[in-house]
């Protein structure tokens, strides 16, 4: 199977072919690669995988995913608009609840519709069906099996409201019902899906065999290097033997965009106050929030840990939040003001979550092609912020 790119396409980005900063740069490149993992996934194990629209949305490049990719999975009516009209491969959503509204965009949209418990199927059940098209419908179980480090990102944490426990399941109520979905991996390896397909067996294997799809649901870093994508053919493989007919799904976000993406940002300022302080034109609380809400420390081109190198300087950005800091690093030179610097992996669960906290201008959107090409395709301006309320 193809290995895993490591991070040479972004870490050769130059910042100074960036024509606008701050900027978020996509290597196509990269992310093709990425894509070309999938697709070896998805031919050695015989399952279809998905963009999960929620991690990665960069509809830009949907021509490139498209040529892999079997389509979308969504988390709402605009997610689920998105898809259809910017890849019109297979359509599928899922949310913890649908208004009737929300309801009345789906049954246009989609192909597959999972449902978060028996009461939202009781609710809808009527207009999916007297829709007139062709919609799968699922419900989403919650294996009460938990395998994420962070609780902020654990489906099956204690109270968790994602999804439906085994107590709360009605066999009774599935006629109508064509799959399962279940999610509860966060960044993880195919050990831990392994294990949590046992305890998805161990609570609902006997509903199975009734099945067409089950839906594995994402949190698989399957284009990571050191991903084991022959134990998830293997675990993939021997579920569809135990359960001949019933296909597979895959839905990564963060597979398909990771190391494909940096943001370039400027150095504005540097003060001093117990140590050197860098002001930044980019904001972790409005451009990067999972910074602060994972939280983690991003990569830097040249940067290192705190006193690694001979200049270390904590790096925060232009809002007046207190709080907003990306962290602390070092660099072998001076930082001075105008220079730029470049985060890596800045694509995944980044661009999706942005604000304009402070009215702050949103990155630009560059892509980067094989040819070393940088285009602009977006660039946020005052319309963009005004335009988001009234």
């Amino acid at each position: 199977m193809t290995t895993a790119r490591p991070q040479k396409g972004m870490l050769a980005i130059d910042p100074n072919k960036v024509p606008e900063s701050p900027s978020w740069v996509i290597d196509l490149a990269a992310l093709e690669d990425n894509l070309k993992i999938l697709a070896d996934v998805q031919a050695a194990a015989g399952c279809k995988i998905l963009l999960a629209l929620k991690g990665f949305a960069t509809w830009s490049t949907f021509p490139l995913i498209g040529q892999y990719l079997m389509g979308c999975t969504s988390s709402s009516p605009h997610e689920a608009r998105l898809a259809r009209e910017k890849m019109n491969k297979e359509v599928h959503a899922y949310a913890p609840a649908y208004s009737d509204a929300d309801m009345d965009e789906i049954v246009e949209l989609c192909d597959h519709v999972v449902f978060n418990s028996f009461n939202q199927w009781r609710q809808h059940k009527a207009k999916v069906l007297g829709s007139g098209r062709r919609i799968s419908c699922g419900i989403r179980v919650n294996p009460e099996h938990r395998e994420a480090e962070v609780e902020l990102y654990d489906p099956c944490a204690r109270f968790s409201r994602l999804g439906t426990i085994r107590a709360q399941f009605h066999p009774e109520e599935l006629d109508g019902i064509e799959g399962l979905h279940f999610h509860n991996l966060c960044q993880l390896n195919s050990d831990a899906l392994e294990r949590t397909l046992a305890a998805v067996e161990e609570k609902f294997g006997e509903f199975i065999p009734r099945m067409k799809w089950v839906n594995f649901g994402g949190g698989h870093h399957i284009t990571r290097p050191d991903y084991d994508r022959a134990r998830l053919v293997r675990v993939i493989q021997g579920f569809k033997a135990r359960y001949p007919g019933v296909e597979v799904y895959l839905e990564p976000g963060e597979a398909i965009a990771i190391r494909t993406g940096v943001l370039v940002t400027t150095v504005m300022d540097i003060v001093e106050n117990g140590m050197p302080l860098v002001i930044l034109d980019t904001s972790a609380t409005a451009h990067m929030p999972d910074v602060l809400e994972m939280p983690y420390r991003p990569d830097i081109v040249d940067g290192g840990m705190p006193q690694e190198k001979p200049y270390t300087y904590r790096l925060g950005g232009l809002t007046c939040l207190a709080g907003d800091v990306i962290g602390d690093y070092s660099f072998d030179q001076p930082l001075q003001i105008g220079q730029r610097i470049v985060l890596l992996d800045m694509s995944h669960y980044t661009m999706v979550k942005t604000s304009n906290f402070n009215g702050v201008r949103l990155p630009s959107i560059v892509l980067r092609y094989p040819d070393d090409r940088y285009e602009l395709i977006k660039s946020f301006g005052y319309e963009y912020y005004r335009d988001r309320l009234s």
